[in-house]
């Protein structure tokens, strides 16, 4: 089960968040995680989304560069070594972990973590054997 995120390439400027931003906003978009990786010229902006679909298709339009990924979601306590206890999963399991980002949501003592891993199938297998279970884009909308 994966989700998807939004990733768009964004000129490394003053000001150009808050343009991107202000167009979701005005799109009534709404941003569960967001995650930014910067480069010289340029950023990349990971975001997971209520609606990816509508997303994409608002910033194709207005003429952003996006790319839609496959990543995986995984609800979490919000507590000291939750985090470990997946990471030593997937790395036990030999499932190669790209990167990830956390975000909160109005759940109390949860926390949700993206994970982009170089096999989502064999990252849900590792995880599931453990009992931990991935979440669905129909789950993250409903955050």
């Amino acid at each position: 089960m994966t989700v998807k995120q939004i990733s768009v390439f964004v000129e490394n400027k003053a000001g150009r968040l808050a343009e991107l931003t202000d167009y979701l906003n005005q799109h009534g978009i709404d941003m569960r995680a967001l995650s930014i990786a910067e480069a010289e010229d340029f950023g990349v902006v990971r975001m997971i989304v209520d609606d990816a679909y509508k997303t994409s298709c608002v910033l194709k339009e207005a003429g952003y560069v996006v790319s839609i990924t496959p990543v995986l979601a995984v609800e979490i306590p919000d507590e000291p070594g939750s985090l470990y206890k997946i990471m030593k999963i997937l790395g036990d399991g030999g499932v190669n972990l790209e990167y990830t980002y956390a975000f909160l949501t109005r759940k109390k003592n949860t926390a949700y973590i993206i994970l982009r891993v170089e096999n989502n199938e064999r990252a849900v297998e590792v995880l599931g054997k453990q009992g931990i279970h991935t979440i669905c884009q129909d789950a993250i909308a409903g955050l």
